[in-house]
């Protein structure tokens, strides 16, 4: 790709760019919006992911990493807060949280994760997020580009190399989206037809789960339903001819498994002959094996099984109970089907975060398809600290240590905040993600609500102090000081809203007649 300079004598070509339309200024504005369509934004984010897909396999230290988004801003934030922390994007996602979108975005108000809210919302969000991305560009480039004129105007020249090169060594804003599209909102076709959506506007990964679309859960809810592989199959293959057809050849889907945590089937599969695919989802479900007709109430059904009868267990909802301590044979099965028909990514949703666990599973599904990797939620829905501290009570007590004066139940308590059991536990949730990475194939770890508790909490602290004795200082003290000793871009809140690139553009169009927000007079001046 050509060099800034470069590309400014290219566009001296231009011929439509004449009357006082200046090249260099034409180069900036297509620097600060390089992606120009969703389209373009899904096929160099799916690129990116299949690089680190790749790097992962050859080293399973480089894992990756998001966060869950309910706005555009936040997502922005985060993409910021990165970069200025550590340079530069690399391995760091976000991840589209249906959760969210129900709690925090349908027009209904607060929605349970249940696939009520508006399917649309969902590409909305999309493209929100990638709209803030590319204004990050745009903004973080404007900033260069006014260095680079006040360089010029001192005759600076080293100064002006250097900005130089960071213009052209620039790092977009804008990473991979894995977007969560629930069961899919209905049938095949409504998949896909949602799917599409999701892509143009911007998603080069999909999680699509196999619950059943219209008595979807929660994963860390009770009542989970799950469909027959057939049926989930459909709707893997509908999101692939999605990328396909769009031209996102590499286009992830991420297939997940809610058959630990689900006891509960709508119907029962297809099966044409002993231990095809229908008959080993039907070898789960749970019933009497009967010998006659008499042995049947009104409206029962009857499934032949190992060469058996077995009349299913059906709820007064109509749905079948799957045997108990069953979910683990399912998860397995439900990977290593989907990997070996399209899916790139497994999810497996568990009641805990334990690596033990999810390396169990991984290890059998990688008899079947070597290579199988995880996308983990890191879910706020677990009790982190308890999990840990009880996950280290039991290893303690089995090993022969003295864990009498502790209580595992009540664990939790903040007195025992600085014993040697909560040090030891708090390491391990420190370096859970590098465990799980190495030791149980979880390419991507993500926490699905963060900002959701975060700003429930930073909330509740500024309503205490600001409505309680300390008023304004509540809000001095406890956000903007800490915004400025922090360096946090959004102190300057008008410069974040576009002001100072209103300002660039209407100096490219107006020259100087342009009437400029961004004199003596703006209060941000005061923040430097």
């Amino acid at each position: 790709m050509s060099n800034y300079l470069e590309q400014i004598e290219q566009s001296r070509s231009i011929e439509t760019a004449a009357n006082g339309v200046s090249a260099e200024h034409v180069v900036r504005m297509r620097l600060q919006n390089q992606f120009k369509t969703g389209l373009d934004v899904a096929r160099y984010t799916a690129d990116i992911m299949r690089r680190d897909i790749d790097n992962y396999e050859a080293d399973s230290s480089q894992y990756t990493q998001s966060l869950g988004c309910w706005h555009g801003f936040i997502g922005q934030q985060k993409m910021i807060a990165i970069k200025k922390h550590f340079g530069d994007t690399n391995r760091r996602y976000l991840y589209l949280s249906g959760w969210m979108i129900a709690a925090l975005r349908s027009e209904f108000g607060p929605l349970p994760d249940q696939s009520m809210h508006e399917k649309t919302s969902v590409p909305a969000l999309i493209e929100e997020l990638y709209t803030f991305l590319r204004q990050a560009d745009a903004r973080e480039l404007g900033g260069l580009f006014r260095q680079l004129d006040i360089a010029r105007d001192e005759k600076n020249e080293v100064l002006e190399r250097s900005i130089l090169s960071q213009i052209d060594n620039f790092q977009t804003h804008v990473v991979p989206i894995i977007a969560d599209i629930d069961a899919g909102f209905g049938n095949e076709e409504a998949t896909y037809l949602l799917a599409k959506k999701m892509i143009e506007a911007g998603a080069c990964a999909i999680q699509i789960e196999n619950q059943v679309s219209d008595e979807k859960q929660c994963g860390h809810q009770d009542g989970k339903v799950t469909v027959p592989h057939a049926d989930f199959l459909a709707k893997i293959r509908a999101v692939r001819y999605a990328f396909i057809e769009l031209g996102v050849d590499n286009g992830i889907i991420v297939a997940r498994s809610d058959s630990l945590g689900a006891g509960l089937t709508k119907q029962i599969a297809v099966t044409n002959e002993p231990g095809d695919l229908g008959d080993q989802y039907n070898s789960f479900l749970d019933g009497d094996v009967i010998q006659t007709a008499e042995d049947l109430e009104n409206g029962d059904v009857v499934v032949k099984a190992n060469g058996q009868l077995l009349r299913p267990k059906r709820l007064a909802s109509g749905l079948f109970r799957f045997k108990p301590n069953t979910g683990e044979d399912r998860v397995v099965l439900d990977c290593v089907t989907s990997l070996q028909n399209g899916a790139d990514l497994l999810w497996i949703e568990t009641e805990k975060p334990h690596v033990g666990q999810i390396a169990s599973m991984v290890n059998r599904i990688r008899e079947a398809v070597p290579n199988a990797k995880l996308v983990y939620n890191n879910s706020p829905s677990f009790n982190w600290t308890l999990s840990f501290r009880q996950q280290v009570f039991d290893a303690w007590a089995e090993t022969g240590v003295d864990v009498s004066h502790y209580a595992r139940d009540e664990l939790m308590s903040a007195s025992y905040d600085e014993t040697e059991l909560a040090v030891e536990a708090d390491r391990r949730i420190q370096s859970f993600q590098a465990d799980a990475a190495r030791e149980a194939g979880i390419f991507h770890h993500l926490i699905t609500l963060p900002t959701y508790h975060t700003a429930a909490l930073s909330t509740d602290n500024l309503a205490k102090e600001y409505f309680g004795e300390a008023g304004m200082l509540g809000y001095v003290a406890g956000v903007q000081r800490k915004e400025i000793r922090q360096g946090i871009a959004c102190v300057r809140h008008q410069n974040m809203a576009g002001s100072d690139m209103g300002d660039d553009h209407k100096e490219y169009f107006s020259g100087e007649a342009a009437l400029k927000a961004g004199g003596a007079d703006n209060t941000m001046n005061q923040f430097g």
